[in-house]
């Protein structure tokens, strides 16, 4: 996912007498969303879905969070009443995919124990991990919400695919772009003719609050605490899916966990996994940890394989900031974390599998996206795990395969890149390890709209989150 800032430019700045469509919170595009969420959940939801459209409703949008025109009053109201009945369904598969820590771990019997001895993550191995993070994002930005065929159209029409490089413009067909419009609102920052620097991306916003929730609350920071530092701190329009319907719950007074459940079909999507990465860091060779860390931030705003990614991302993170473990070491130590009867599981071992049995990656991302094109929106956390899975299975540890495995897949390519270059960058250990191509256009320098953090290197952001590694 990612962070747009509002359009500068006149021909496109929003009237001030256009109706405010705000993405990802008007209810009458969230039945749809439920609806889908309600069938892969396995809940009965016929009779609501026929009163639904029977009342005029429309399916959700496809790509972006918002519908056009806005619903008439009584459909809206509809909406509401629909949404607070498909959450009353029950779900078949709630004992396999239980959301409270003490019930996960008793689901997973090879839940790790505590480090025999205690690890430690050199300040080169963070900043790895950072410029990892941030380069893989990147990467991902101008080709977000494209479909898989787009991408490979653009990347080919340059000689770049595999994926070695960053996506560019020059070169490619003036039809070819019209067909696959680049993200229109990250193509200036992240096209290689255009990279100034790290831009502001939700991907890279949550980690400087984590580091922010580490340096106040320290490691005993509770789900209540992180939902006070967002008020505090983090702006209501830099939020997305199940990220904004929790921060209009509590803007309502709705305390967590709940801001997770109510009315929120975004619960099981990617937005707490892309939070995971410092709690990963931080613990090094200590996945439980990690894990168990990563659980009291994810139930803020998500529930069962919502709340599994950030598990399974924190902790494969913990066992490569421990520099023990090959990648697939880290992507086993996920697995110990996450119910092994649970979706999230399955399109683990999906990605890992199919990465192990064909040799063509082009043939492992057509081979997921027949299993979840059809059935999951791009934003979902599982065929974004099983992409991801597969990516880091086929890369074997390399830098550059890792993020652009992850990217060329298509679905969250910010997002994927991301948690690839992070675990990539750890398991590289230092940044000179990274290729320059890579590095040397960001500057060290970031973007960001978190308070204090604007234009940071990532050098200084390695050391602080050092020190967080450090703190008891």
């Amino acid at each position: 996912m990612s962070v747009h800032p509002l359009p500068q430019d006149p021909n496109v700045r929003l009237h001030q007498d256009r109706p405010v469509r705000l993405t990802w919170v008007q209810p009458e595009d969230l039945v749809g969303h439920e609806l889908r969420q309600a069938a892969q959940d396995g809940r009965d939801a016929r009779e609501i879905e026929e009163r639904w459209y029977a009342a005029g409703g429309s399916p959700a949008p496809e790509c972006a969070g918002a519908s056009e025109p806005p619903a008439p009053p009584r459909l809206r109201e509809l909406a509401g009443q629909l949404l607070d009945e498909l959450a009353l369904l029950e779900s078949p598969l709630s004992a396999d995919e239980p959301t409270e820590l003490a019930d996960i771990m008793a689901a997973c019997p090879q839940w790790p124990g505590p480090p025999e001895a205690a690890a430690t993550v050199g300040r080169d191995r963070l900043h790895a991990a950072w410029l990892g993070r941030a380069a893989g994002c990147l990467l991902g930005k101008p080709v977000e919400k494209l479909p898989l065929y787009g991408i490979r159209a653009l990347a080919r029409a340059t000689g770049n695919w595999p994926l070695t490089t960053w996506f560019t413009a020059r070169g490619v067909p003036d039809e070819l772009l019209a067909a696959h419009p680049w993200n229109r609102r990250s193509a200036p920052t992240s096209l290689a003719e255009n990279i100034d620097g790290m831009p502001e991306d939700d991907d890279l916003n949550y980690p400087l609050l984590t580091l922010l929730l580490l340096q106040r609350h320290g490691r005993s920071f509770t789900t209540a605490g992180l939902a006070r530092l967002w008020l505090d701190e983090l702006p209501a329009g830099r939020t997305f899916t199940a990220e904004r319907i929790a921060y209009g719950n509590l803007l309502a007074g709705v305390e967590p966990p709940r801001t997770a459940r109510l009315r929120n079909p975004f619960r099981e999507w990617i937005g707490a996994q892309i939070r995971a990465d410092v709690h990963g860091w931080t613990h090094p060779g200590d996945p439980a940890g990690a894990a168990a860390q990563a659980h009291r931030d994810a139930v803020l705003t998500h529930t069962a394989n919502g709340v599994y990614g950030a598990m399974f991302t924190a902790a494969a993170l913990a066992v490569a900031a421990g520099g023990e473990s090959d990648v697939h070491g880290c992507l086993a130590a996920g697995l110990r974390v996450v119910p092994p009867h649970s979706r999230y599981a399955g399109a683990v071992r999906l990605g890992i599998e199919t990465a192990r049995t064909e040799g063509e990656f082009d043939l492992v991302v057509d081979r997921l996206h027949g299993a979840y094109a059809d059935t999951h929106h791009w934003v979902h956390v599982l065929p974004n795990a099983a992409l991801l899975a597969a990516a880091l299975t086929h890369a074997d540890g390399d830098f550059t395969r890792s993020i652009g495995c992850a990217v060329s897949g298509g679905w969250d390519t910010d997002s994927n890149g991301a948690t690839a270059g992070s675990l990539a960058g750890l398991l590289a250990g230092t940044p000179d390890a990274l290729p320059d191509h890579w590095t040397a256009p960001l500057k060290n320098r970031l973007a960001t709209s978190v308070p204090g953090y604007d234009r940071t290197g990532f050098d200084t952001l390695a050391a602080l989150t050092h020190q967080e590694a450090l703190r008891p």
